[in-house]
């Protein structure tokens, strides 16, 4: 036992790729949370029925993965065209035309459930503000959460140009949202916090306007999609990690 595991706890809670990877191999469900924006386009693409496959990268290997699982390929918010209407943009996906399969690229959530689901041992699943209520259900009514069938929720978080972590209150408030669903499972400290800090923050929709990462995307041109992602519980669809893509349980 290490005391980084959260062991004893029902719902434990760690950072980005090397949180989820502490807390993978103690945990019956593991809980990618990205909500600006990786896990909340897997929920908007979900509640179309769409089957998103994560990964890692947006290079020349992601074209190829595309081809191998029969998928189109997302690109970059900017780069989305008449013949590309797919991107990470949750406003982007909503708009565009129905496909039933979708590889979606991205450095964050997306590569922590790309290297989550080589363990078949523990259950993946896509949360967010959009679908917080129904994963906490989904997770209640699998039996996850008590000590024996832990949960790790795992906050994404974003990069500085040197690529380390930079952890993300949106993240974090997604990540709570989802504890406070849970109702009566037993938290970690880390956990607690999570969901403290959903209280605290109030207007949830105010808050990923004015937080950081909701203010870059806004000045980038992408207002919509801070407003997506601030829609709390507006989905009943828990996309869930199988034979490689997030498709609902």
């Amino acid at each position: 036992m290490s005391a980084w595991d959260q062991d004893g706890y029902g719902v434990r809670l760690e950072w980005g790729p090397a949180g989820a990877r502490r807390l993978a191999p103690h945990v019956a469900c593991l809980v990618v949370v990205d909500v600006l924006s990786f896990t909340t386009a897997v929920s908007v693409a979900a509640d179309a029925g769409t089957t998103v496959f994560p990964y890692a990268w947006r290079d020349e290997t992601a074209a190829a993965h595309a081809d191998s699982v029969g998928a189109r390929l997302a690109v970059g918010r900017t780069a989305a065209s008449a013949e590309s209407p797919w991107s990470l943009s949750p406003a982007a996906l909503r708009a565009a035309p129905f496909t039933p399969r979708l590889v979606l690229p991205s450095p964050n959530g997306s590569a922590i459930a790309a290297a989550a689901r080589d363990d078949p041992a523990v259950a993946v699943v896509a949360g967010c503000l959009r679908n917080a209520a129904a994963v906490g259900r989904w997770l209640t009514e699998s039996g996850c959460g008590t000590a024996d069938r832990p949960v790790a929720m795992v906050p994404a978080g974003e990069r500085w140009p040197d690529g380390s972590l930079r952890p993300a209150l949106e993240d974090l408030l997604g990540a709570g949202a989802i504890v406070a669903a849970l109702g009566g499972a037993h938290p970690s400290p880390e956990a607690i916090a999570a969901c403290a800090a959903v209280d605290a923050a109030g207007d949830l929709a105010a808050t990923l306007r004015d937080c950081a990462s909701g203010r870059e995307l806004i000045a980038y041109g992408f207002p919509d999609d801070v407003a997506i992602a601030a829609e709390r519980d507006r989905s009943d669809v828990v996309p869930v990690l199988a034979g490689g893509g997030f498709s609902a349980a």
